[in-house]
């Protein structure tokens, strides 16, 4: 769940997406011109913008960085009822995360939105206050010990990095913690997400284009991998990369070398490649949709980040250095944790990793009247888990966790239509790539002789 912020002059419009996102559970704030939204953002901040791109006065493309200038880390979605080139090459090169075409499609929107937000990134800051600026990794646990010492290895060598596990594990506090470390921390960090850059621009992107290059390149644009020369490029959902695209960056990593589009001369790079993904790389190449060359050349060192649910140690260095963050960034001084709400974190399993804890720490802050966190501040399907007459030992006969209720439903709706997963979203009400996500973490496939439908099929 996130802090939304719709700008956008047209009010049905607004209205209709304010209903379906705060479904979802994210909380919204609508604004109808660009300045309104400016005004707004200040007590609202959001985390995500979705931003028209023709409105009176300030057009979209005019308050878009004026948006990222004032809120550091926000990330953009640009819509638009008109469909020119111009102007999404312009607003990708101003920082945009995406871009949808009106009507909206639900689908493609979700999609979007939980990309974004999937891939953004866990700033964990100490409680003595630091400021939001300093990023810090965390933990006691032997898995972390052993990446940190990973890191001290490897960061000053030249050897490209694949780092893996699930969303919200904290991959590019690990890129930001090899780069800083290594022999030119003060160089560039440059990053790359692969899933939120629509495919079309994302050539462009990482290498550049001269002018001309196609329609709608009214200007020459310096790629990703220019930019990060003397420093570090990090490609994040690595996973998501075209076969196209993935030939493309083999060439780079062979050769140090790439070509922007449309220019006749070859550039060469020195950047540091770390890339990373929350998806089983090996058995992607295994179906055929990953190049094993590109893989082996990826993975020359492999860090692996392990989900929260196997390092309930470190949750309480966590929730110290979260709280530190959420008392800067609300202006709150809630300092404390009663015992029972500390266990109750501890015994949770924490599906959505560190990012799902800070949200919950988040929210318990803002229901919070006192300095001290208890275990009323928390949800059920957290508080629920721990604590006196509700631990595993004493679940009543017969009653069963919400996770294995809701693969027995999942399942249940899949089956009812035959495995077609465009009618189990509709039944289930969440998106495409959601229901494929949830397919994976349950481990659900269709039984022997029957073959699911693509989340295309309608």
């Amino acid at each position: 769940m996130a802090r939304i912020l719709l700008v956008d002059d047209d009010y049905a419009s607004c209205r209709t997406l304010q209903l379906h996102l705060s479904a979802l559970g994210h909380e919204i704030e609508i604004a109808h011109s660009v300045d309104e939204g400016l005004q707004k953002s200040q007590q609202f901040h959001p985390e995500l913008i979705v931003l028209d791109i023709r409105m009176p006065g300030k057009s979209g493309l005019e308050g878009l960085p004026e948006f990222k200038s004032s809120l550091p880390g926000v990330r953009i979605i640009m819509i638009t009822a008109f469909h020119d080139m111009e102007s999404t090459i312009e607003a990708m090169q101003q920082g945009a995360d995406d871009y949808i075409h009106k009507p909206i499609d639900i689908d493609e929107f979700d999609a979007a939105i939980e990309k974004i937000l999937s891939s953004a990134e866990e700033e964990l800051v100490d409680t003595a206050g630091e400021g939001l600026s300093s990023i810090s990794m965390v933990g006691n646990s032997r898995a972390m010990k052993e990446i940190f010492k990973t890191i001290g290895r490897v960061a000053k060598s030249p050897a490209t990095v694949l780092i893996t596990g699930e969303s919200g594990t904290g991959k590019e506090l690990v890129a930001r913690a090899i780069h800083r470390s290594g022999v030119n921390p003060n160089g560039p960090f440059v990053v790359v997400n692969c899933a939120a850059i629509v495919e079309t621009l994302l050539e462009s992107d990482m290498f550049g284009h001269e002018k001309g290059a196609f329609t709608g390149a009214v200007s020459k644009q310096v790629g990703k991998f220019t930019l990060a020369e003397n420093g570090t490029i990090f490609l994040d959902e690595i996973g998501e990369l075209s076969p196209v695209m993935q030939a493309k960056l083999l060439r780079v990593i062979q050769h140090k070398e790439f070509t922007p589009l449309g220019a006749k001369q070859t550039l060469t790079t020195n950047a540091r490649i770390i890339a990373a993904t929350n998806v089983n790389l090996s058995e992607e190449v295994g179906r055929g949709n990953f190049r094993e060359d590109l893989f082996y050349r990826l993975q020359v060192v492999n860090i692996h980040l392990p989900p929260l649910r196997e390092r309930k140690e470190d949750i309480m260095g966590l929730v110290q250095a979260l709280l530190g963050r959420i008392n800067n960034e609300m202006n709150r001084k809630v300092t404390h944790i009663t015992t029972e709400a500390l266990n109750c974190l501890q015994a949770y399993d924490w599906p959505g990793n560190v990012r799902e804890l800070e949200n919950a720490l988040m929210k318990a802050v803002a229901m919070c009247s006192t300095d001290s966190l208890s275990i009323d501040q928390f949800p059920a399907d957290i508080s629920g888990i721990s604590g006196g007459e509700q631990q595993e030992t004493a679940r009543p006969t017969g009653a069963i966790s919400l996770q294995a209720m809701e693969k027995a439903h999942i399942k249940n709706v899949l089956d009812l239509v035959a495995w077609h997963r465009g009618r189990a979203c509709e039944i289930l009400e969440i998106s495409r790539p959601r229901l494929r996500r949830m397919m994976l973490q349950y481990n659900l496939s269709p039984p022997p002789g029957m073959t699911a439908e693509k989340e295309s099929d309608d």
